[in-house]
């Protein structure tokens, strides 16, 4: 599956974060970053590549049964492609509450074109409508 695939109005209803360990080459496994989130109640799991300590990159973005830890009422969220910079390509989908216009989850590999490219896995939850004020 790929980001932009998910560009568009959402409802964003789970999200947590955790390290699994994930197996990489033959019998090595590293701790590796995971964000999973309920988009229109499907479940996402992002995981990151840490490829080799320098750089690192968004491994793969599937679908899961897996359960989601914080779980909370559907909030509407759009998702964009994040923008690049005057130094930067980014590979990142960011998904913005409708309400506040600010950036809840972010997930991709920005910096995706250098020398020195890195994952993105950021989970804002004080930028969601739900806890304003909070």
């Amino acid at each position: 599956m790929e980001l932009k695939d998910l560009v568009g109005e959402h409802e964003l209803s789970g999200v947590d974060t955790t390290t699994e360990r994930v197996k990489q080459y033959g019998d090595y496994y590293e701790d590796c970053e995971v964000v999973r989130f309920v988009l229109d109640g499907k479940t996402y799991k992002a995981t990151e590549d840490p490829d080799d300590g320098y750089r690192s990159y968004l491994k793969e973005l599937e679908v899961t049964d897996e359960k989601v830890a914080n779980s909370f009422p559907p909030q509407k969220v759009v998702g964009k492609m994040k923008d690049d910079s005057d130094w930067e390509k980014n590979d990142t989908i960011q998904f913005i509450d409708t309400t506040t216009g600010k950036v809840v989850l972010e997930v991709g590999t920005d910096n995706n074109d250098d020398y020195y490219p890195y994952c993105v896995l950021y989970w804002s939850p004080e930028n969601l409508a739900i806890n304003a004020g909070k």
